[in-house]
């Protein structure tokens, strides 16, 4: 083994002894980083265990918070389901009087379904009525004598009667104090109302009023000749109109032809207008009566005011002959009292003398004695 070898020999001791140096090293970095983990991993321990500590302590606090509000809303559900029930409770009560009550509105509804049935048919009845003449006549002649029977004493009015002349109006009035009676036509012509109503296009509307004019003068012409007669009937007679829609119509559109019938004395009368024209002459047939009562009370009066002065003058007369009697009466005692103090003197005095006294005593007494009052 030569230098060379020797050194070989040196370079791996030191080789070796570098080697064995930083594995020594590395053992001892590999030791601290051990250590290092260790307490790094002791240390995560313990804030592991702390953190868990905590948790317990907030899991216990929440435990107890949860059993508290657990608690608080099982008071409340229960509180809750009480009010609920009660809730209920009252909600079905008033549930069954709205149902109860709903049952009586669907009774009426059903009662006025019922009515509105019936007042359909009668419209529809009406209707027809109204498109016969016949049958058109006869419902305002039923209408005009209903208002009139209603209201006025049965000697007052007459339906259907004859006049002088041969006409025979619907209906008459007979005033008081007034031989002339009152005319009521209920003859309206409906059938040109009806067109005019009925009417669509201009062209049709100015034909129906063409004829409404034409028809109602043609009727106003015909009651003041028939009906207005000088010296038989009243200088005003009545033109009944058996529908107020028909009356407004008439004095909307039509106010010339309600102008002529007033220059021509003739008051056009809707129902309503009609019962208050016969009430006013109920009122003016009462006040006739009472003055026609009051008339004879004052002739009973006068009798009885008769009959007391007559009884004045008996009781005068009466008095007068109490009076008379009264004074004949004071007479009398008078002389008896004369007479009784005479009479003493009798036993004292002579015949004679007794006698002439007596005698003119007696004449006195006479004379003083009451006359017959037809003497």
């Amino acid at each position: 083994m030569g230098v060379i070898g020797e050194i070989a020999l040196i370079g791996l001791g030191l080789g070796t002894l570098a080697l064995l140096v930083w594995m020594g090293l590395t053992l001892r970095q590999a030791r601290e980083d051990r250590l290092l983990e260790v307490a790094a991993t002791f240390e995560r321990q313990r804030r592991l265990d702390e953190e868990m500590a905590a948790l317990k302590h907030l899991q216990s606090e929440v435990t107890g918070r949860i059993e508290t509000l657990t608690h608080s809303v099982g008071q409340r559900f229960d509180s809750l389901q009480n009010r609920v029930g009660d809730g209920l409770k009252e909600n079905v009560k008033e549930t069954t009087e709205s149902l109860s009550k709903l049952n009586e509105r669907l009774a009426v509804i059903d009662a006025a379904q019922k009515n509105l049935t019936s007042l359909t048919s009668e419209v529809l009845t009406l209707k027809d009525v109204l498109a016969n003449k016949q049958a058109r006549g006869a419902f305002g002649q039923g209408r005009m004598e209903a208002i009139i029977r209603d209201a006025l004493p049965p000697q007052t009015y007459e339906f259907q009667a004859t006049l002088k002349s041969g006409k025979r109006p619907d209906c008459i009035i007979r005033l008081p104090n007034d031989p002339r009676p009152l005319i009521v036509d209920a003859k309206f012509p409906l059938e040109s109302i009806t067109a005019f109503r009925d009417a669509k296009t201009d062209e049709e509307k100015k034909l129906a009023t063409a004829r409404v004019k034409a028809d109602v003068q043609t009727h106003i012409k015909d009651i003041a000749e028939k009906y207005i007669l000088a010296g038989e009937t009243q200088e005003l007679a009545v033109m009944f109109v058996p529908s107020e829609s028909i009356y407004a119509d008439l004095h909307e559109f039509f106010d010339d032809i309600v102008q002529k019938a007033q220059r021509a004395r003739i008051m056009i009368a809707s129902p309503s207008l009609l019962m208050m024209a016969v009430q006013m002459l109920q009122v003016i047939v009462k006040d006739s009566r009472m003055r026609e009562q009051a008339h004879l009370v004052q002739i009973e009066v006068g009798k009885i005011l008769d009959d007391v002065r007559r009884l004045n003058e008996r009781v005068g007369k009466l008095t007068t002959h109490f009076n008379q009697a009264q004074s004949d009466l004071q007479q009398i005692s008078t002389s008896t009292d004369a007479i009784a103090r005479r009479s003493g003197k009798i036993a004292a005095m002579e015949l004679e003398d007794a006698s002439a006294d007596a005698d003119n005593a007696t004449d006195k007494i006479v004379r003083l004695l009451p006359r017959d009052p037809a003497e």
